[in-house]
């Protein structure tokens, strides 16, 4: 019988369990799904009216500028995993990640991919909070969304780990893993319209990518307190087969032991030992014999 515990519909998708990248690529499109849902409902309710939407939704998950976040202070939590600016967006984003990712993954396994990209994320959006406050900086009255500062982290951390690494187009073509990153960069801060606050994000999110590897290396494991939380509480909701069976094998005995008292012909110690051996190995391990014992013992 097996052993382990219950299985979410996604872990059916080949590779998925130890396939982090993957996870990360599938909770983004299904965050860009309820988005347009979102955006779909209200447009109901409100007759298509945009002001609506980015006061009902998007303001409640966009990064603000620093005057707002006070009121608005778990959006450093949630910015980063929707798109706005539509399916291209996302999708060269996720191939981003894929490209990056991989390679991390690859190196030092698929528990470090989830907590590099949200810790970077978080440490992009703190920059990008504190750089409101430089003397240079426009203030910035729209929230912002998406995962640039998750994938520049990425990037940070693909290279401190290989910076020789190529990534092969052919069997005799390949591109250095730093020729990527930096085309991969200069698209970043083109795309950030070279909004002083947002470029910042970017250098947080890549300073992060850096650290978290070099903690790696020093023999410290700065996500493992994400997945040994998820495991508790998964195991709250789903307890294993073999704890429901240890549990279910106790409630018998203690019902057995209820039932049966010393009789005629049949010791305490033999019912005993029968019933420790059900504890132990369930009901179905006795022999014909044992659970005749048991029959008799209980009509006597």
């Amino acid at each position: 019988m097996s052993t382990t515990r219950k299985r979410s519909v996604l872990s059916y998708i080949p590779g998925y369990t130890n396939n982090a990248v993957l996870q990360l690529i599938i909770f983004s499109g299904v965050a860009f799904v309820l988005l347009g849902l979102s955006w779909g409902v209200i447009k109901i309710v409100y007759e298509g009216s945009e002001e609506n939407f980015y006061h009902y939704f998007v303001g409640n998950i966009a990064l603000p500028s620093l005057a707002a976040y006070k009121t608005h202070w778990w959006t450093l939590l949630t910015y980063g995993w929707f798109h706005f600016n539509g399916f291209w967006e996302l999708l060269s984003n996720m191939l981003w990640l894929y490209c990056f990712g991989s390679v991390v993954q690859m190196l030092v396994g698929h528990k470090q991919v989830i907590p590099l990209y949200a810790y970077s994320l978080v440490v992009g959006g703190v920059f990008y909070l504190l750089a409101q406050l430089l003397p240079l900086s426009i203030p910035h009255t729209v929230g912002i969304l998406g995962s640039r500062a998750g994938l520049m982290g990425m990037a940070a951390a693909a290279v401190t780990l290989t910076p020789k690494y190529r990534f092969y187009l052919t069997d005799t073509f390949s591109i250095p893993i730093l020729v990527v990153a930096g085309v991969f960069g200069i698209l970043m801060i083109l795309n950030s319209g070279f909004y002083l606050p947002i470029i910042i994000l970017l250098i947080g999110g890549a300073l992060m990518g850096y650290g978290y590897i070099k903690l790696l290396q020093a023999g410290y494991r700065p996500g493992a307190w994400i997945y040994q939380f998820a495991q508790k509480a998964e195991s709250m909701v789903t307890p294993s087969e073999n704890a429901s069976r240890k549990k279910q094998n106790k409630k018998s005995s203690d019902m057995l032991h209820r039932s049966y008292e010393p009789k005629s012909g049949i010791s305490q110690k033999r019912i005993d030992d029968l019933l420790d051996k059900i504890n132990q190995k369930g009901y179905n391990s006795l022999s014909a014999e044992e659970k005749d014992t048991l029959m008799r013992a209980g009509k006597e």
